[in-house]
């Protein structure tokens, strides 16, 4: 049986960058709220999440310093830019969310930005502890370890 591709999933931005300067122990899918103009700029492939973070502010989740690219064609009803962006999380994983950052020392991370199955736009957050650049190091060196590995398997069975 031949799997199709659901047309409404979509990879929208993607932080590669985050499991290289942060060791991720967990994470949550969580939804976002956003403006038309947002979503369909979203569609057209203009998010950036790389240097953004997610803060649990007043009791609520929100996603700081996110990048969404302006819609042309709405002019009028526009959104912000970089403007704060509520997520949408239980509250059980709220108050996880809470004690991670407030007592561990911990960072949420933004991982990828995707519309699911349904269309809806969610986000996949990390929590994160930062690498010192020894931790990156030997991550870098595991790395080329692994892919050298591969190399000399797929020479051998040749």
């Amino acid at each position: 049986m031949v799997k199709h591709s659901d047309p409404n999933s979509k990879l929208i931005a993607e932080n590669r960058r985050a499991r290289f300067d942060y060791a991720i122990s967990d994470d949550i899918e969580a939804g976002i709220i956003l403006l038309g103009s947002e979503v369909k700029s979203m569609r057209k492939g203009g998010a950036n999440i790389a240097e953004s973070y997610a803060s649990v502010e007043d009791g609520e989740l929100w996603l700081i310093n996110s990048y969404v690219a302006p819609y042309l064609q709405a002019k009028t009803w526009g959104h912000e830019e970089r403007r704060k962006r509520k997520l949408l999380v239980s509250r059980r994983e709220l108050a996880r969310l809470w004690n991670a950052t407030a007592r561990e020392g911990m960072t949420i991370v933004p991982l990828k930005m995707y519309f699911n199955e349904r269309g809806m736009v969610k986000l996949k957050i990390g929590i994160a502890k930062g690498k010192k650049n020894a931790d990156k190091r030997e991550t870098s060196a595991k790395r080329d370890w692994n892919r050298q590995k591969a190399r000399l398997m797929k020479q051998n069975h040749q």
